[in-house]
């Protein structure tokens, strides 16, 4: 069986792992994969190669770092069909759906391309007499990156693409459910010039986790995943003097108002929570019609539009999505379905007991409808992350306003609406990270940031954009005089002032 080891700069050879990780397929429900998880030890052997090629890529002028980055963009689009099967063969994600997952962090690979820019700093001549003032950002050193299953192309990129052009080494920890494409990544930066040790992958599980926390060399630490991990992350990185950004969880909610274009809705409302089966952090799990009218409609628009879905393997062209990661999730999902009809919601459509023939085992769930859903439910309160439509009621605008803003998580919300001033007025005041006005999934284009509020998200820095450089870089400021002839000393001992 193939075994899947670390990308590693120093070239010694790997020995072989005491643990490992099985990468299954999950349209069949078979291992087709083993991940070696690694330990401290092979997190040495990283930071040790990062911290070698680190300070001569930070002395590389930005234009060039850029280059590279061209050159990787370009190598992943020519790889796109071999990168896009890869994905959707650990993951089981339609083709289309992984080919949108690789361009979406292509996309920030672009922004980054941008870095001469984008690293340009602040210049104050004269600011005193014969007093210059300039700042500049200068890279953090050795950064980490660890990413979830769900967009195994689009976060590392996400992450690394900012890091690398600021003049960073990267370490990147993927999850090693599918950890096929991370690899591939780290091959194609290589081969674009970028020097062995500037980005490396280790595989691994909280042992390595752990490790990264703790390295000292390892300045700055990005991560997505839950809630609950993404809170240990950040209290234990900043424990031990890192910068951190930690994105978790989401339940993001979809108000469709009574004059909403309910065909459109709809549409966006199958592909926002089915999409991908369920598994995106930015999907639409919650729907929240306004006014009884308004829900009878919705509901009989939806439930057939559910029934025409095609559940298929992930390179079926016709399907719509395709299977979840892995038999665990696929438990986990199940059981949610069951408590949510066990607190009381109306089962709709159930999805579980989904069967497709010739891949008996894999791991399909069909999509789901509960209706009459209530904010005390578990099942309301959690991250489902899987195919699970939930339809709550809201008895007006400010019932829907409330539902999203008191929920702990924040990370995305839409509104649906040919009402201009509701839209405002909902943008204005949602308690919500990132929203969507008669868009499904408002996940910000590569030159703006993502990232969601309360539970969504812990740290001061959002990723990607601006605000991603900014995480990924600190700032030295000088000041600087250069006066005619030699200086008395007689104002040695006062502090200068720039009057």
């Amino acid at each position: 069986m193939r075994v899947i080891r670390h990308f590693l700069a120093d070239g010694a050879p790997q020995p072989a792992a005491a643990r490992h990780g099985d990468v299954y397929d999950p349209n069949q429900g078979t291992v087709q994969a083993r991940v070696g998880l690694g330990d401290a030890a092979v997190l040495e052997r990283a930071v040790a190669a990062a911290r070698a090629a680190q300070p001569g890529w930070a002395a590389t002028n930005p234009q060039r770092r850029a280059r590279v980055m061209f050159e990787f963009k370009r190598l992943v689009e020519a790889n796109m069909e071999e990168l896009a099967h890869l994905l959707s063969a650990e993951h089981g994600k339609v083709i289309a759906d992984s080919k949108g997952d690789i361009q979406r962090g292509l996309e920030v690979i672009e922004f980054a391309c941008g870095i001469p820019h984008l690293l340009k700093g602040e210049h104050t001549p004269g600011a005193g007499p014969g007093i210059d003032v300039l700042s500049m950002r200068v890279p953090l050193g050795i950064g980490a990156g660890i990413t979830p299953f769900n967009f195994p192309a689009m976060i590392p990129m996400w992450m690394f693409g900012v890091a690398i052009a600021c003049g960073n080494a990267f370490i990147l920890k993927p999850s090693e459910r599918d950890p096929g494409v991370p690899m591939r990544l780290a091959e194609l930066m290589l081969e674009a010039g970028a020097p062995a040790g500037i980005l490396q992958v280790v595989h691994g599980d909280k042992e390595m986790v752990d490790a990264i926390l703790d390295h000292p060399d390892i300045a700055a630490v990005s991560f997505v995943g839950s809630s609950d991990i993404a809170h240990y992350v950040y209290s234990r990185g900043v424990a031990a003097g890192k910068r951190v950004q930690a994105m978790g969880g989401a339940k993001n909610h979809g108000i469709v108002m009574p004059d909403a274009d309910l065909d459109q809705v709809v549409n966006d409302l199958t592909g926002a929570a089915f999409g991908s089966a369920g598994e995106r952090c930015m999907a639409l799990p919650v729907v929240v019609p306004v006014g009884e009218k308004t829900a009878l409609a919705l509901r009989e628009k939806l439930v057939p539009a559910m029934a025409k879905l095609k559940v298929g393997i992930s390179t079926d062209p016709e399907a719509h999505y395709g299977p979840v990661v892995n038999a665990a999730h696929k438990a986990r999902v199940e059981n949610w379905i069951q408590t949510c009809a066990d607190e009381g919601a109306e089962l709709v459509v159930d999805g579980r007991g989904y069967k497709l023939q010739g891949h008996e085992e894999g791991f399909f769930i069909g999509p789901t409808l509960f209706d009459h859903v209530t904010p005390d439910m578990s099942s309301y309160r959690e991250e489902i992350f899987g195919p699970v439509l939930q339809m709550v009621r809201a008895e007006s605008f400010e019932d829907a306003l409330a539902l999203p803003s008191r929920h702990q998580y924040g990370n995305g919300v839409a509104i649906f609406t040919r009402n201009g001033h509701a839209a405002r007025e909902f943008a204005a005041r949602v308690n919500v990270g990132m929203v969507g006005i008669n868009v499904p999934i408002p996940v910000p284009v590569a030159y703006h940031s993502f990232g969601g509020w309360k539970r969504s998200a812990f740290g001061d820095h959002n990723q990607h954009g601006t605000e991603g450089v900014r995480f990924w870089t600190k700032v030295k400021t000088i000041t600087q005089r250069w006066p005619d002839g030699s200086p008395d000393g007689s104002n040695a001992f006062v502090i200068p002032t720039m009057g």
